[in-house]
């Protein structure tokens, strides 16, 4: 049985894993923002950045891949997601379902955020969302280069995302 994983940011540019196909695909109830503040990837405990998670939302949906693992690799990608995605504890791990864009559903690894959790900062208005992501530098590097590369990766493979291009353009300016 095939292994899928959600790709709606990084993981979009930077998966971590073999991918043996990828299908464009819709999230339902879910939409994704910058509502998670990063202390470890792309911020700091002192300085923390912002990265994009999945809100739980009635009506909302998000559009993505579907990352089909290459198979004898699941074990492996599951522990090396976890680690990954898992650091701080404000995703949550659930397996969801995913329409495929060709046609049918299916169920995936999807990492959401924890309306709970001390990182979630759902709502920020997207002025402040600039501003926080112009200036932070985590472990992975600087805040900016996970926006730019995420709005890039949309736009390359055809999927439009309104809130992440305007915050391109507004971090852009404010950088230069």
């Amino acid at each position: 049985m095939t292994m899928w994983v959600f790709g709606y940011g990084s993981l979009l540019w930077n998966p971590g894993f073999p991918v043996a196909r990828r299908e464009h695909a819709t999230l339902h109830g879910y939409a994704r923002s910058f509502c998670m503040r990063s202390i470890h990837h792309r911020g700091t405990e002192e300085n923390p950045g912002l990265v994009l998670a999945l809100d739980e939302h009635p009506g909302a949906h998000c559009k993505g891949l579907a990352l089909a693992v290459e198979p004898g690799h699941e074990a492996r990608t599951l522990d090396e997601l976890r680690e990954r995605e898992l650091i701080s504890s404000a995703y949550v791990e659930k397996m969801l379902d995913v329409q495929l864009e060709a046609g049918g559903t299916v169920k995936a690894v999807t990492y959401v955020i924890d309306p709970d959790h001390v990182q979630y900062c759902g709502g920020l208005p997207l002025e402040e969302q600039a501003q926080i992501i112009a200036e932070a530098v985590g472990g992975r590097g600087p805040n900016t280069e996970y926006l730019y590369n995420t709005a890039a990766h949309l736009a390359e493979i055809g999927l439009h995302d309104p809130e992440l291009e305007w915050l391109s353009r507004r971090v852009r300016s404010l950088t230069a």
